[in-house]
C-alpha cells in the first residue's frame, strides 16, 4: 500500500532506508517523547524496520521532492474499548529538521481518510503524554476529540508517565 499527499509519500518501510531513519531516531528529541530510546546505531534501525516498521500499515513518511525518509506514521495495532470497533490508533515520529511544517498532520489525515475509508474503521486513536506539546498539536490539527487521561507504564523508557487519548469516530470525522 503506498498512499501520498501534496509534499509525501507514505509507503512501507524498506531496508535502504536504514540510514535515514537512525538520522532521526538516534536523536533524543524523538524517541523519548514517543515512548522509545533513541536508537544506538545503524543495525538497530535496521532491526527495527525488519520488525516494528514490518507490521502492516506502517508507513515511511518519504519527502517527495528528495525522496528522504523523514519519519513514520501508521497503525500501531492498539485498541480501546470505550468507542465503536473496529478501531485502531495512530502513531507517529519525525526528523525534528522537518519540525514546524505541518507534515505530520498532512499525513495524518491521510491515514484517517485511509483507515474509515479503506480499513472502514469505525474510530481511530491517537494519544501524547502529557509534557509532549507537538504531538498535542498534531491531534488538534487532525480535529480528534480529547476522551481520557490516565498513568501508564512505558516499558520501553521504564517508567511510568501521563497519557492524553483522543479519538474520531467516522460519523465525528466526516463531519469534519
Amino acid at each position: 500500500m503506498v498512499l501520498a499527499t501534496e509534499r509525501l509519500i507514505l509507503r512501507p518501510f524498506e531496508e535502504k532506508d536504514a540510514a535515514d531513519l537512525y538520522e532521526y531516531a538516534c536523536n533524543p528529541r524523538v524517541g523519548p517523547d514517543a515512548g522509545w530510546p533513541p536508537h544506538k546505531s545503524l543495525e538497530e534501525s535496521r532491526e527495527i524496520i525488519a520488525t516494528v516498521f514490518a507490521a502492516p500499515d506502517t508507513f515511511a513518511l518519504v519527502d517527495k521532492p528528495t525522496g528522504k525518509v523523514i519519519g513514520s506514521a501508521g497503525f500501531v495495532d492498539r485498541h480501546q474499548t470505550l468507542l465503536p470497533t473496529p478501531d485502531d490508533e495512530i502513531g507517529y515520529a519525525l526528523n525534528p529538521a522537518y519540525w514546524g511544517r505541518g507534515l505530520v498532520p498532512e499525513a495524518v489525515r491521510k491515514l484517517l481518510r485511509y483507515g474509515f475509508e479503506g480499513r472502514d474503521l469505525a474510530s481511530i486513536w491517537c494519544g501524547h503524554y502529557d509534557f509532549n506539546a507537538k504531538s498535542r498539536r498534531v491531534v488538534e490539527k487532525c480535529g480528534f476529540i480529547y476522551r481520557f487521561t490516565n498513568q501508564a507504564f512505558v516499558e520501553l523508557m521504564g517508567e511510568t508517565r501521563t497519557e492524553l487519548h483522543y479519538a474520531l469516530t467516522k460519523e465525528e470525522w466526516q463531519a469534519l
